[in-house]
């Protein structure tokens, strides 16, 4: 008698976990997504101003003579490029100029140091200029290529 009751329940435990499984809907496999195919994205043109040797910094001059000079420097008055406006970074000036100045025109910074000339040049690109020019090794690149200054 005991193994009728046992065999029983175990048919009817045997039963019950069968209707449960069979009344699951089952899974799908798994698949792996199908990326979408899109066009290749190029990165945005970062603009960036362009740095220039003094040959030909003196050639740019030379050849485009409505391009702007900017000296970022504070010491302007110990010496700058010929036609050179002078804007220096410390003070604002320069901040309080580029709203005014033609962005439709080409501009060459410089100062006698690199990172203020960076600086100024940064600037200007920041502000949406596109024809930007900062001076290789600055003011005392200038001197030391022998070409004419301003006292």
């Amino acid at each position: 008698m005991k193994k009728s009751i046992f065999l029983i329940t175990m048919i009817s435990v045997l039963v019950f976990v069968m209707a449960g499984c069979a009344s699951s809907t089952p899974e799908a496999p798994e698949t792996p997504e199908t990326p979408e195919v899109t066009e290749p994205v190029e990165p945005a043109e970062e603009k960036a101003y362009m740095d220039i040797s003094v040959a030909d910094a003196k050639d740019l001059i030379d050849s485009m003579p409505e391009i702007v000079i900017i000296d970022v420097s504070p010491a302007y008055a110990d010496g700058h490029l010929p036609n050179a406006i002078n804007y220096p970074l410390g003070d604002g000036s320069l901040d309080e100029a580029i709203p005014m100045l033609d962005m439709d025109k080409s501009y060459l910074v410089y100062c006698h140091t690199d990172a203020a000339s960076m600086e100024g040049a940064q600037k200007l690109i920041d502000a949406g200029f596109m024809n930007v020019y900062r001076l290789e090794g600055n003011y005392s690149a200038w001197v030391d290529a022998g070409f004419e200054t301003v006292k």
